[in-house]
């Protein structure tokens, strides 16, 4: 969330971001707000200065009829503050909803577009395979192996939900551990997080009110499905002040992702690429200001190192304007190839959204002892989404008579170094 004092002071950059974006906020009305919102502070203020005048001249009065005259004339003092406190309040519950309406600002290296048309691939890793024979795409190759089952998920849960079964639900699951494991290794701290989040955790991430149509809720309970880890993570210290020398905190988490995703007609839906329930391991960073330019290069630098670990050809995409998301600043996107669907798939989106989410979530941190808290920045990068790795692993490693051959990282993760055809 931007700061109304910051929207005050930038009007013009504001402004200028929302038309980068694409999109539109209530700013004239945030303005007129918080105008009045000062008028009925200076107002409540100089009322309660003349109470408190008032208060001391009745201690002094002696003539009972002038006393009296004065304690209905301060009722009626008290009378006009309760009324305007209660103005005031209303109008500070509409000016932080509409608060909430505005994206976070573009850092000026963002490349202006848009939307993805105008995305930037900034580089390009590896050589793609090839083959002597024609690659099947995913949902082929699973069917054949017997590990991917389309038609019993249909029937279990509907269209977007499928059945993962045998080496190829190991790999999958491998996956998933191995993940887990590097990015131990490298210093960030494994959590376990709930799946399920109050209406008031979703506010604070800035995945509500936006995106509440893309949500799953429970009707009978406050709770939402999480949309991604990045959600309980900015809420894991909300309304705290981290200490000093507490930071960077560098975390991961996995977690099923559910989202109430808009599908598109073609080769979108085919296969498991675009799903209502996922993985996801998630990469969060809280950091000083001045450090996170460098924690968004070393989320980048961590998601690619898996994929260069399994030998997946991939780049680098920087989102233009137009296709930024909510809360970022600025987004690198790790797109893996897929030769068998012929196509590049996003595997990470590693965002920078500065102090956005830590004032919505009102997380604070102090420097030094003495010092004045400030707002950290935090940060999140997908590391890596699933079933979109599985997919490029399963097409980039399998071979002419129909198996996948098991990248080496993951042979002890899954107990083999191919994966055959099931006999059932």
């Amino acid at each position: 969330m931007l700061s109304v004092q910051f929207i005050r002071e930038h009007v013009d950059r504001v402004r200028r971001d929302l038309a980068l974006r694409n999109t539109t906020a209530p700013i004239d009305r945030i303005l007129q707000l918080d105008d009045r919102r000062r008028a009925l502070l200076q107002e409540v203020e100089s009322l309660r200065h003349e109470r408190n005048v008032a208060s001391k001249h009745i201690g002094q009065t002696k003539d009972p009829t002038e006393r009296e005259e004065r304690i209905r004339a301060m009722r009626e003092v008290g009378a006009r503050i309760d009324a305007l406190e209660a103005e005031l309040r209303e109008v500070e519950r509409e000016l932080r909803e509409a608060l909430l309406e505005v994206p976070n600002i573009v850092d000026p290296s963002v490349p202006p577009g848009p939307d993805e048309s105008g995305n930037v691939v900034v580089e390009e890793w590896g050589q793609r395979r090839r083959f002597d024979f024609e690659p099947l795409p995913h949902w082929e190759l699973g069917e054949r192996l017997g590990g991917l089952d389309f038609e019993r998920g249909v029937k279990m849960a509907g269209s977007r939900f499928f059945v993962m079964r045998g080496p190829l639900a190991r790999l999958h699951r491998g996956l998933i551990a191995w993940m887990l494991d590097r990015h131990r290794e490298a210093g960030f701290v494994e959590h376990y997080l709930p799946y399920m989040l109050t209406e008031a955790s979703l506010y604070a991430s800035g995945h509500l009110p936006k995106f509440r149509d893309n949500l799953y809720h429970d009707d009978q309970e406050d709770y939402f499905w999480v949309p991604t880890a990045e959600a309980p993570f900015v809420n894991l210290y909300r309304d705290e002040i981290l200490p000093p020398g507490s930071l960077p905190k560098r975390l991961v988490a996995h977690t099923p992702c559910f989202r109430r995703e808009q599908m598109s007609a073609g080769r979108d839906v085919r296969g498991i690429k675009r799903l209502h329930q996922f993985e996801k391991v998630e990469l969060f960073v809280i950091c000083e200001p001045h450090e996170s330019d460098r924690e968004l290069d070393g989320l980048v630098r961590r998601a690619r190192a898996l994929l260069e670990e399994l030998e997946l050809p991939h780049r680098v995409v920087q989102l233009c304007s137009g296709d930024l998301g909510f809360n970022a600043a600025k987004t690198f996107d790790i797109e893996v190839w897929a030769p068998g669907a012929g196509e590049w798939l996003e595997v990470s989106s590693a965002s920078n959204c500065l102090d956005f989410q830590s004032r919505r979530a009102n997380v604070r941190y102090r420097p030094e002892p003495e010092a004045s808290v400030i707002l950290p920045h935090m940060l999140n990068a997908s590391g890596l989404a699933l079933p979109r790795t599985l997919i490029a692993v399963m097409e980039t490693y399998q071979n002419a008579d129909g198996t996948i051959t098991v990248p080496p990282p993951l042979r002890p993760y899954v107990g083999c170094d191919r994966i055959e055809p099931l006999a059932c």
